[in-house]
């Protein structure tokens, strides 16, 4: 299971999450060509390379024409992203950051959230650096993110409405229930940053056992005294045979037609989920039901849980707290009187404990040469048995 952990060691923006995501590797070709998507004229976005405290990052600056002082209305972002060409998982990422943005600006200053109006935060650059990070994250494909807690930051700072504290209260909005660290003065998490904290990432109190693949640094303008000023990113995969936390959503349906409820099932996977399955149930009344149910992370959460409630009849969702154990695995084609065939081993302690031919692999086989499945898939077992001797 790929992971990624960030750690705002000086802090968090959106600015930052890009130059960290892009200097731990992800590609910069699935940022620009979303970026293009979005029609946004003029914009440049630009890394450089920095020092800071003695470790290499990257700095992201966004270059945009001057427009005056820019008050984007939160419904004009929603129709800009929900009609550009961009990665489906992106384009749910971002949406979801921005509705955080808009119900804690209107919760702030008294006003529905489809009425709300960015300020700083409707820039275009703070669109790029949403949709952007979005886009990376996608790139990256990430099962799992994890964040440490921010830096609270401390004084006052210049807003579109004047002279406000820090942390800023959209950032302490956003962040209800997570945790946020005591550190010096200025501003350290923005509220973009606070908006995909809570939207994208799953609170922890270390950097999480995992391998590390790669590490990226991103700068941030200010310099501090106590800390430096980056936000790291680990990319990492779980441990084989780790345990990892995940969530059960569950939802009861007594009144929904099979073919929407296949819907349903599939609208969780392609939204994220692990695995999802119906189970068939007697509800109150006695009336015959269904129980829709699907393993997710607590980074894909939000996204299937918005699939969930689109695609059923259900008013409520319930989740709990799973752990799942897993078997180091490994896939080995071999060669079968069918064609090749690729056979999903697992392993325990380095000893293959359960072995399953792929089955769409099979399927292929089957229908290329007129078998049937079953003799294609105990064909891929027999020569899987002759490798291992």
């Amino acid at each position: 299971m790929k992971v990624l952990a960030l750690e705002p060691v000086g802090g968090i923006a959106g600015d930052m999450l890009l130059g960290a995501l892009l200097h731990a590797g992800a590609p910069r070709k699935a940022l620009d060509a979303g970026l293009a998507e979005l029609k946004l004229e003029g914009v440049e976005v630009r890394a450089t390379p920095v020092e800071v405290s003695g470790i290499r990052a990257l700095h992201v600056e966004v270059v945009a024409p001057e427009h005056g002082h820019a008050h984007t209305p939160w419904r004009a972002i929603r129709a800009k992203l929900e009609s550009a060409h961009i990665a489906e998982g992106a384009r749910r990422r971002a949406l979801d950051a921005f509705a955080r943005l808009a119900a804690a600006e209107g919760s702030i200053h008294g006003v529905a959230p489809d009425d709300v109006e960015f300020h700083e935060v409707g820039a275009v650059d703070s669109i790029v650096d949403v949709v952007g990070c979005a886009l990376l994250i996608e790139a990256l494909g990430p099962a799992r993110i994890a964040c440490l807690a921010p830096p609270s930051g401390g004084g006052t700072v210049k807003s579109a409405h004047g002279v406000i504290p820090v942390p800023a209260p959209a950032t302490v909005e956003l962040l209800r229930g997570r945790a946020m660290r005591p550190s010096g003065p200025g501003e350290r998490t923005t509220p973009t940053g606070a908006a995909m904290i809570a939207s994208w990432t799953e609170p922890a109190d270390a950097l999480p056992e995992l391998i590390v693949d790669a590490v990226g640094y991103g700068a941030g303008t200010r310099r501090w005294d106590d800390a430096p000023n980056v936000l790291r990113a680990v990319l990492g995969r779980a441990p084989p045979g780790s345990a990892g936390e995940l969530l059960e959503i569950t939802a009861n349906l007594d009144d929904l037609s099979p073919q929407l409820l296949a819907v349903a099932l599939e609208a969780a996977l392609a939204a994220g989920a692990l695995d999802a399955w119906v189970s068939a149930a007697t509800m109150k009344k006695g009336r015959p039901g269904h129980v829709l149910s699907a393993l997710v992370s607590p980074a894909a959460r939000p996204a299937v849980e918005a699939a969930l409630f689109r695609e059923t009849s259900t008013l409520g969702l319930r989740a709990h707290r799973v752990e799942r154990r897993l078997l180091e695995r490994e896939l080995v084609e071999v060669a079968t009187a069918y064609g090749p065939v690729r056979v999903k081993v697992g392993k325990m302690g380095g000893e293959a404990v359960n072995a399953a031919p792929e089955f769409e692999d099979c399927r292929a086989a089957a229908r290329k040469h007129g078998a049937a499945v079953k003799e294609v898939m105990a064909a891929a077992l027999s020569a899987w048995r002759a490798l291992r001797g």
